[in-house]
């Protein structure tokens, strides 16, 4: 037999090392290969990721105890045992060799105190079978001889195994502690073991045999006659027998009567057992019939008990507090119970949302008292939004027919009054959370509410800017001589010109600076009052007067009402643009007709001094940067129409200055606009003295206006009439035939070196500022080009027999000055 490592003894010094300190002696040491079957395939046997182990069985004494135990060790990195697994062989239940293999060296040990039997237990595969029979025997035989009982066996030929054991009997090394030091001994393993012969026959049958065999003392050559003794024996004992069966006879009838009269015995009672069966099974129909009834009781009495509560708690939620009720359909809105309103519509709100879907369970929602419950909290909001509407529709009037009636509130013959609302707005705080909770309930009911704010206020704003806007205009000191422009004479008019009418403009932008701050604070109260789902109008620490002197009095914050909005949850984008577009619509029914106390001031201005629209159209200008919240956006077609209307102010003045020209060139050909030269450089020098801001396009406009305007418009002409009859008609037209153009040509472009030279030279000598020369005579003559080159293009189109002066040759003219 080769040499198996049970027999290594280095390998058990090695065991023993890595389990020193435990107390445990090794008795067998021998390696294996570790591996995983696959559970539940037949016929096929599979390992996976076989490791190197070695199993060794150890053993324990305490006292008269002795423990066994079966080590798992595996080798570290650097080659050395160290334990992995420890088992209690007392736990060790089955012993089973693996049929799938065909080598028949793997096994599985199945202990009964693992946690999970769920997971296949590690096969264990030896190197030969003789090293298999010898870990397993020497397992067998400790269970055998320490704990008293063997495991099951699977799957291994015990004959076999024990053939296998009398041919191999090789010693084993055992240690004993002696007092002067350990001293190996050598045993056989029948010292050790129980041969599986003592366990195929017991010692008592051993002995039975051995005592009958004894009896026949015989040779080997007397088989046969032994053979012929035992079948004499056998027919002796049968004669015996049947003897004795005919001598019984007697003795059996009466057994036989025993027998019939224990089975009639037996009939009857079973009889009687079949009534009791059936006696029982009706008894037990009956316990099952009245369990399941007191069952059902039992689940009934739970069931109306929660049912109970569950209803109580319903009625807990239907029931309307009386305090409540009389609030809501005849309490007073006056300021001392404005708390207890607002805790009244809290609690409607609260209940009419708990009976709604999914705040009340559907199957409730169904029920006719929840439903007459609900009927009665609508008719309950109804009377309360109509009750509470009613009062603030009443209560807006009568807070502007009081302003109204009292004339302190507006200004007066002497004495500018800045409209001080914060009296007002503080009154209209106190119904702001009643609002919100009308909101809630109706949202309907706030359309008509706005309107009736919006009328009221209106009617104020409106006196307050009227009283304003007629003792402003009577207050300022100003010329009330209309300042005359280009008149043909000259001298004494000039001095008329020199009059100081800044009054004028500082009238204007004071008329902006105490009402438009007032607009945007009044647009931003009313979205926030109102409940209207929109942005901050007026951004904190923004500019709403268009420079950063602040608002137009201390009471900054009134549009900050201080509540919170009930509805925060369902703000959403669309919502918000909608009620963006509604607010707008709002605030032209709360400002509209103001814009006529503006446009007043406007008009007065022009009259006076028309130069004033270019400082005029600055300081609106300002103003209209400076507000850039959507929602105030009545506040910004208001400055949009005042900027329009001091536009259209401005070239009103600038087409009649170019009336005059075209009128003086009529009566006094010969000069041309030679005449009207001086009185341009004086108007070009008032206007760049009124610039303000984005003036400066306005009065660029009006310059190339003053050059030309007479050529330019019979251009115009023509191309109004291009889009109703064709080309070739329009020479046929009243004064547009070729006879008016070179009358117009003569009279425009006659001279115009010289005209063009001399208005420079008067433009150098009286402009204040000579770095705004050059670029405002650059950009003349580009304007000017540019309006040419199109008049060149309409002539060539329109009169092709007619000859006028090229863009060419008119930019090299202007180039040249």
């Amino acid at each position: 037999m080769a040499k198996s490592s049970a027999d290594d003894e280095e390998l058990r010094r090695a065991c023993e090392a890595a389990i020193e300190g435990t107390k445990q002696k090794v008795v067998m040491s021998i390696r294996v290969a570790k591996s995983h079957g696959i559970w539940g395939k037949s016929g096929k046997f599979g390992r996976h990721m076989a490791k190197p182990r070695v199993l060794a069985l150890s053993m324990k004494s305490k006292g008269q105890r002795t423990k066994a135990f079966l080590r798992v060790l595996k080798y570290s990195t650097g080659g050395v045992l160290e334990p992995a697994k420890l088992y209690k062989l007392k736990h060790l239940s089955k012993v089973e060799v693996i049929t799938n293999d065909p080598s028949g060296c793997t096994f599985t040990l199945g202990f009964d105190n693992l946690r999970s039997q769920s997971v296949a237990p590690p096969q264990w595969t030896m190197r030969n079978i003789d090293d298999r029979n010898r870990l397993l025997l020497c397992i067998l035989n400790i269970c055998k001889d320490i704990l008293g009982r063997l495991p099951k066996v699977v799957g291994i030929d015990v004959v076999e195994m024990a053939l296998w054991a009398k041919e191999n009997t090789p010693s084993v090394t055992t240690q004993r502690n002696q007092q002067d030091g350990l001293v190996a001994t050598r045993v056989t393993e029948s010292d050790l073991k129980v041969t599986v012969e003592k366990e195929l026959v017991s010692q008592a049958e051993e002995e039975d045999m051995e005592a009958l065999l004894g009896t026949y003392v015989m040779g080997i050559g007397e088989a046969e006659a032994f053979s012929e003794r035992l079948k004499r024996e056998l027919l002796a004992l049968e004669a015996a027998n049947v003897h004795a069966i005919l001598e019984s006879e007697p003795l059996v009838d009466e057994v036989l009567q025993g027998l019939e009269a224990a089975t009639n015995y037996v009939d009857d009672m079973d009889e009687w057992l079949g009534i009791f069966n059936v006696k029982l099974r009706h008894m037990r129909e009956d316990i099952e019939s009245i369990e399941t009834r007191n069952n059902k009781l039992e689940m009934q009495s739970v069931n109306n008990k929660a049912l109970i509560e569950e209803l109580d708690k319903l009625l807990e939620r239907l029931r309307v507090p009386s305090e409540y009720a009389a609030c809501l359909t005849g309490g007073t809105f006056d300021e001392a119970h404005m708390l207890q309103n607002v805790e009244a519509c809290e609690w409607l709100t609260g209940a009419l949302r708990g009976l709604e879907v999914p705040n009340l369970d559907s199957t409730y929602a169904n029920m006719r008292a929840v439903k007459e419950k609900r009927a009665e909290l609508e008719k309950l909001k109804a009377t309360f939004v109509r009750r509470a509407s009613e009062f603030l529709r009443n209560y807006f009037a009568s807070l502007v027919d009081f302003m109204i009636s009292d004339k302190s509130y507006f200004s007066q013959r002497g004495q500018l009054k800045r409209p001080d609302h914060a009296d007002l707005r503080y009154k209209c705080r106190t119904y702001a959370r009643l609002l919100q909770h009308l909101k809630s309930l109706d949202k309907s009911c706030l359309g008509p509410l706005r309107k009736a704010y919006c009328s009221s206020l209106n009617l104020l704003l409106r006196r307050e800017a009227r009283e304003f806007a007629n003792e402003l205009r009577a207050s300022t000191k100003a010329s009330r001589n209309p300042t005359v422009w280009l008149e043909a004479s000259t001298g004494g008019s000039q001095s008329g010109n020199s009059a100081d009418t800044s009054a004028v403009s500082d009238a204007y932008a004071k008329m902006l600076t105490i009402f438009i701050p007032l607009l945007v604070d009044e647009s931003s109260f009313f979205a926030h009052f109102m409940c209207f789902e929109v942005p901050a109008l007026v951004p904190p620490g923004g500019v709403a007067n268009g420079n950063k002197s602040g608002s137009y009095d201390d009471d900054t914050n009134d549009d900050d009402l201080g509540i919170m909005d009930i509805d925060d949850n369902d703000s959403k984008a669309g919502k918000t643009s909608a009620d963006l577009q509604s607010l707008n619509e709002s605030l032209q029914d709360l400002l509209d007709g103001i814009q006529e106390d503006f446009y007043a001031v406007v008009d007065w201005a022009y009259k006076i001094d028309p130069l004033r629209c270019i400082s005029m159209h600055g300081i609106t200008e300002r103003y209209l940067s400076g507000q850039k919240a959507d929602a105030a956006g009545f506040v910004r077609l208001l400055l949009g129409d005042l900027e329009s209307r001091i536009s259209m102010q401005f070239s009103r003045f600038v087409d009649e200055a170019c009336h005059q020209i075209e009128r003086n060139e009529r009566n006094v050909r010969q000069m041309g606009v030679l005449s009207y030269i001086p009185r341009f450089a004086t108007l070009a020098t008032r206007m760049e003295q009124y610039i303000q801001g984005q003036s400066r396009d306005l009065v660029d406009q009006a310059y190339t206006k003053f050059q030309f305007e007479r050529l330019f418009q019979f251009a115009r002409k023509i191309e109004d009439l291009m889009f109703t009859i064709s080309p070739e008609e329009i020479p046929f037209q009243l004064g547009l035939s070729k006879m008016d153009l070179r009358k117009m040509l003569k009279s425009s472009l006659s001279g115009v070196d010289k005209s063009i030279a001399a208005m420079y030279k008067k433009l150098q000598k009286n402009l204040t500022s000579e770095e705004l020369l050059p670029s405002l005579w650059d950009k003349c003559k580009k304007e000017f080009l540019d309006k040419y080159d199109s008049f060149a293009q309409l002539v060539a189109k329109i009169y092709p027999t007619e000859t006028i002066p090229s863009v060419t040759e008119m930019r090299e003219l202007l180039a040249s000055m």
